[in-house]
Order: structure tokens, then C-alpha cells, then sequence
């Protein structure tokens, strides 16, 4: 994190607390940064979008070691969570059951937002919305990707 940028009070902030999460409002982030956040911040989910590139506000909380979870804006609280180094998978035969948050956690793993996951997985960036909130679960096909997928990008997971 650069110390020149607006976003490194926040980052100072969320590194040298130790929770696993952490909800602050919007008022008091503007406090941390002093100044105003963008308009976008108050109402956009995708300005508090985890992407690893291309967004220095982002860089604050993932340098920090945090990923957003949770936007409230109609209460103004932003929820930061720690994501688990090792995931516990469930199995059907040989097959890994990919559910809805072993799906971001591994997209997350791999510093990815949902666009940039879909085409690494050549499916339709909806098709992870999706998944990650479990309007569906991966078909058996796309479960064997992402175990492949995961297990190349080094995600550490434990059977239960």
C-alpha cells in the first residue's frame, strides 16, 4: 500500500486491528481518510468490490488483509472479514461439492474479481454470481474444474 494514497489511514486502521472482522461506518472511514468518500462509496456495491488491480481503495483492506463482505448503505457500515487460509470441502465419491463459499473463497484466493474468474473458468461471469450466492451449485463438470483450478493456484482446503 502506498503511503502517499488517501486509503493508507484505512489501511494502517484495519492492519493493526487482529479481528476477524470488522464493521465500520462510512462516516467513520471518511474520518480515518479525512475526506469525503466518493459518491459511489455511499451507493455502489462494485467501488467496494475485492479486485486486486486497478483499484486503490481495494488495495487498502486486501493489503491489509481484510476482503469486504457486507455493504449496508442504507445504514452506511461496511463489513470487513479476514478470509481462512484452509477450507474445509465436503466430498461425494472422488468429487468435491463446491458451494457458494468455497467459490469466493477461491476466487478470492486467486485475487480475482467475478469477471476475471469466468473467463479463467470459460463460463459466464453471471454463472459465478450464481454460484457464489447459491442460486445454483456447480454441475459435476465445472466442480472437477474448479479442483483443478484450485489446486494449481495452490487453495489449501482440509476434508471434512
Amino acid at each position: 500500500m502506498n503511503e502517499g494514497s488517501k486509503y493508507y489511514p484505512l489501511y494502517i486502521y484495519l492492519r493493526q486491528r487482529g479481528q476477524d472482522e470488522l464493521t465500520l461506518t462510512l462516516a467513520e472511514i471518511e474520518r480515518l481518510i479525512g475526506e469525503r468518500l466518493p459518491e459511489t462509496a455511499h451507493s455502489q456495491r462494485s467501488w467496494w468490490s475485492n479486485r486486486s488491480r486497478g483499484a486503490v481503495q481495494a488495495a487498502a483492506w486486501m493489503g491489509a488483509g481484510y476482503h469486504v463482505e457486507e455493504m449496508d448503505f442504507a445504514n452506511g457500515r461496511i463489513t470487513f472479514r479476514k478470509p481462512g487460509k484452509i477450507y474445509s470441502v465436503q466430498r461425494e465419491g472422488d468429487a468435491i461439492l463446491w458451494n457458494a463459499d468455497m467459490i469466493k473463497a477461491l476466487r478470492y484466493h486467486m485475487g480475482m474479481n467475478q469477471a476475471e474468474f469466468a473467463r479463467e473458468l470459460g463460463v459466464r461471469q453471471p454463472t459465478i454470481s450464481e454460484w457464489e450466492t447459491g442460486a445454483y451449485v456447480p454441475k459435476r463438470s465445472s466442480s472437477k474444474l474448479l479442483t483443478f483450478v484450485a489446486e494449481r493456484a495452490g487453495f489449501t482446503y482440509n476434508d471434512e
